[in-house]
């Protein structure tokens, strides 16, 4: 394999971008194959081992993220990467990304000589990052199986298993997501312009409030839930036929083709009320901004999403471009409801599905101030290892920066990035650490 490397010094914080890098500290660019492009974060002291992180999203920039400069200044390396769909979900072809992934793990292994390699899973790197793990050590039988839309194929055998997974506020999974996000008022995917008032998330006769937190009814949910998975179930088969038709060669492409789904996005009832998905269902750690920690239900201190009806409204923010392959690989899933009637299996883009046979240490975080508590305390609840743990971080926004609009005064979560870095930091140490 060829690598290309420029090693850089940094100066001073902020150098190339990358900001809050200690001087002392170095980051190296890479380019380690065609699709993968890397910063290695070197730190200046490390002890008597060298643990690795390796930090990749389906299809975000982690270049610069924060966990890779938080990481290093704790003695950790930290390889943050961008495989071969960065910043383009239209190439979202989920079932090649481990093979990225396997690239990073091997310049871990030969070229850093790291002596334990623990993944960073970050939001869509959740089901990224356990899916790699899944397959690394049980096989690509794990997400070749019938249930499967898209199945994966056999070039994922192989892969080299990771020592440890951090999971930080990931979510169950890309297509899980897009579910719940779904405007099911769309009744017609032709005619997004359409719309059954009685299903409309924005109308105020159905509990939203354009300008606080809404109030759905029960009754309201329930019908809700199930249209969105009815209206998903409806795209499913309608990319399947277009499928079929390409591999018979009754379609006028034989490798794929635009598609397009009005309507995808900003419909979530968690993000209007606050009472879906609101607390764990039993107590779990707390990490408070002082650093105490204390174990209680957690209630999320998020506020209702701002502009959520312009948002819904709007093609730009709501409408989502993919193709036939890039939509079934990653963003479909078969469900009955789509708060607790998810086919998580059928989608290999799934955190539950993989966490189940997945048996090294989990350490699960959740943010205070975002919506998935209650999805984490489900990662932690079907983890098969025998060594995880979860642990909320008091106020913290999905990025782990606190959520300032939830503070009641200036500077009430100020320490989220620390507190969770720091037990992150006695986590790692406390298993890895001089390990060889």
């Amino acid at each position: 394999m060829r690598v290309s490397l420029f090693r850089i010094v940094l100066i001073a914080a902020g150098c190339m971008g990358f900001a809050g890098a200690a001087a002392a500290q170095q980051t190296t660019y890479l380019q380690l194959s065609p699709t993968v492009k890397a910063v290695l974060y070197s730190p200046a002291q490390t002890g008597g081992s060298r643990v690795a992180v390796l930090n990749m999203h389906e299809d975000g920039n982690r270049l610069d993220d924060i966990a890779c400069t938080e990481l290093v200044k704790r003695g950790i390396y930290v390889l943050c990467m961008n495989g071969r769909s960065d910043n383009n979900e239209a190439l979202d072809f989920w079932n090649d990304l481990p093979l990225d992934i396997a690239t990073g793990m091997k310049y871990l292994k030969d070229t850093v000589k790291a002596t334990k390699i623990l993944l960073y899973a970050g939001s869509g790197g959740g089901p990224l990052m356990t899916f790699y793990q899944n397959v690394a050590q049980n096989g690509p039988a794990v997400c070749q199986g019938k249930e499967k839309l898209i199945p994966c194929k056999s070039d994922l055998a192989g892969l080299p298993p990771a020592d440890g997974i951090i999971m930080r506020d990931a979510h169950p999974g890309t297509a899980v997501n897009t579910l719940r996000s779904l405007n099911p008022s769309i009744e017609r995917d032709d005619q997004p312009g359409r719309r059954n008032p009685a299903l409309d998330p924005f109308n105020p006769k159905n509990g939203f409030n354009p300008s606080g937190e809404s109030h759905y009814s029960k009754e309201f949910k329930q019908r809700y839930f199930k249209a969105q998975a009815a209206r998903m179930n409806r795209l499913v088969e309608a990319a399947l036929a277009k499928l079929r038709a390409m591999e018979a060669g009754k379609y006028p492409y034989g490798d794929d083709d635009a598609f397009v789904i009005y309507g995808s996005d900003g419909a979530r009832l968690a993000e209007m009320d606050i009472s879906v998905d609101g607390a764990t269902q039993k107590p779990q750690k707390l990490i408070k901004n002082d650093g105490t920690i204390v174990t209680e239900i957690v209630k999320s201190v998020r506020v209702p999403a701002k502009n959520a009806a312009e948002r819904g409204h709007s093609f730009q923010d709501s409408a989502k471009l993919l193709t036939v392959r890039s939509f079934l690989g990653t963003r479909a899933i078969r469900a009955r409801d789509s708060y607790d009637g998810i086919d998580y299996c059928s989608n290999n883009n799934s955190t539950p599905c993989h966490l189940e046979k997945i048996t090294v240490p989990v350490l699960i975080f959740g943010m205070g101030g975002h919506y998935f508590l209650r999805d984490n305390e489900m990662h932690y609840d079907v983890a098969a290892s025998q060594d995880k743990e979860y642990v909320i971080i008091e106020g913290a926004s999905h990025g782990i920066r606190p959520c300032r609009a939830c503070e009641k005064t200036p500077g009430q979560y100020s320490n989220t990035v620390k507190n969770m870095f720091d037990y992150t930091q006695k986590w790692i140490s406390a298993r890895f650490q001089g390990a060889n």
